[in-house]
């Protein structure tokens, strides 16, 4: 009923060739399951990785529902194939390259960049199928040290600008962040008095900003 409505008010979805023209629809997921294994059987890492569990031709292999690797909430490139041409150890060689750029006291940051950018695959493959300590992670990875690179990697998983988002995010929580640290700050103790004092200064530079903006 959900196919046939969703065809009848949008035409163009009408599927060539089909008797009512909603049936592929009402079949879709089995479509994706097989686009999947084409996928799959393609060498695209993002499906393979699910791939190898236990099977009628595999029963030894770890259970189908074990250790199921999903994407979390925007991710976008969850788990890339590697750049054409590249394979593990040629990205590897890149990687220590980093590692060895990052220790210099003159770091050559757009080379540093570039490499990141070319090596995210070879990362993500290691987050991924290894899950590493974040110290070992950091150890492989120095260069995720720096605020720009860190910044720069969760543009390429994400494809959203982190500053931007904390800030608006901040922005949003403010007001009540504002009423609990207040709440706090009328009570007693020395974390309770230096929110007092903090709060002193804020309301006064909201007096005279309004002040200001009333003689303006």
């Amino acid at each position: 009923m959900v196919a046939e409505a969703l065809v009848r008010k949008h035409p163009c979805l009408k599927e060539a060739g089909s008797d009512n023209g909603w049936n592929g629809w009402k079949n879709s997921k089995f479509k994706m399951g097989n686009y999947r294994t084409k996928m799959r059987r393609a060498g695209c890492q993002e499906v393979a990785v699910n791939a190898g569990k236990r099977s009628r031709k595999n029963p030894e292999n770890e259970p189908s529902h074990s250790n199921i690797k999903r994407p979390k909430r925007a991710e976008v490139n969850f788990l890339p194939n590697f750049p054409q041409g590249e394979n593990p150890s040629s990205l590897d060689l890149l990687r220590q390259a980093i590692v060895e750029e990052v220790k210099k006291t003159e770091r050559n940051l757009p080379l540093i960049s570039k490499m990141m950018q070319n090596t995210f695959a070879l990362r993500r493959q290691t987050i991924v199928m290894t899950s590493p300590a974040v110290k070992e992670l950091m150890d492989l990875w120095p260069a995720l040290h720096m605020h720009s690179e860190v910044y720069a990697e969760f543009q390429r998983i994400t494809n959203q600008n982190l500053p931007n988002t904390f800030y608006v995010e901040l922005d949003r929580h403010t007001p009540r962040l504002m009423a609990l640290f207040r709440q706090k700050a009328s009570k007693t103790g020395k974390t309770a008095d230096a929110l007092a004092d903090i709060f002193k200064v804020h309301d006064t530079q909201v007096i005279i900003q309004y002040i200001s903006e009333v003689e303006s």
